[in-house]
């Protein structure tokens, strides 16, 4: 027990909660922390535009139009907060969110949209390498896949940045609503496989849905895991 009681919280979240009790300490402080402000301060388009680096990190990355704002939105229970757009490669830019005073969430530019030209796609992998290796105070970097269709060559090219800059990621199944039961099943299976392929990988593959909240507490819990104490 911790402090007054308390339950401590698994350090590596809802993959090491070996208890009823541990699993619903990590539900209530997700609950807590997501009942937080949450306020956009800051965009860069470069490298050199970064904040300077405070409190801890989380970010999210994944295919143009993989509904990462719209996650986001639903994580904070704010319709608004990150720009939802269904123009794909619209967000060419890292946003950065204060969660709190406790937590940073770090929207990161979609990647490989057909219609993006070779050189805005190498500048934005730049961006995106430069950001992952740069950043002490990144805890996690939350890989988005859709649900609804298979992996592609961009996700798994992804992974390997991921892998290569030893930032410690995991993947999440997007819009799951959309998807049959049969085929969202084989899509999680094959994300575990793909995640036992990466030593930076974490094994917990969340399913979730922005629409339905399908997996929004436990998705919270498991940021809360890499939240600053308060």
């Amino acid at each position: 027990m911790g402090e007054g009681g308390a339950v401590p919280l698994p350090a590596g979240g809802l993959s090491e909660a070996r208890t009823p009790e541990e699993r619903a300490a990590l539900f209530e402080a997700g609950r807590l922390l997501f009942a937080r402000p949450c306020t956009f301060f800051f965009a860069a388009q470069r490298i050199d535009q970064l904040p300077p680096v405070a409190g801890p990190e989380i970010a999210f990355c994944g295919r143009s139009n993989v509904g990462k704002s719209s996650l986001v939105n639903a994580l904070t229970g704010q319709k608004a907060l990150a720009r939802v757009s269904n123009t794909p490669g619209r967000t060419k830019q890292l946003n950065f969110f204060n969660l709190g005073d406790r937590l940073t969430l770090v929207d990161m530019p979609g990647y490989g949209y057909a219609q993006a030209s070779k050189s805005v796609k190498a500048d934005w992998q730049g961006l995106m390498f430069d950001f992952l290796r740069g950043r002490p105070t990144l805890r996690r970097v939350f890989l988005l896949l859709d649900a609804r269709i298979e992996t592609k060559p961009a996700d798994r090219a992804a992974m390997t940045l991921l892998n290569e800059a030893a930032v410690a990621f995991q993947i999440v199944l997007t819009k799951a609503d959309d998807a049959k039961p049969w085929w969202l099943e084989q899509r999680r299976q094959e994300a575990e496989r793909l995640a036992r392929g990466h030593t930076a990988a974490h094994p917990l593959v969340m399913v979730t849905s922005s629409e339905t909240g399908l997996g929004i507490p436990e998705l919270r819990a498991e940021i809360a895991a890499l939240a600053a104490p308060g």
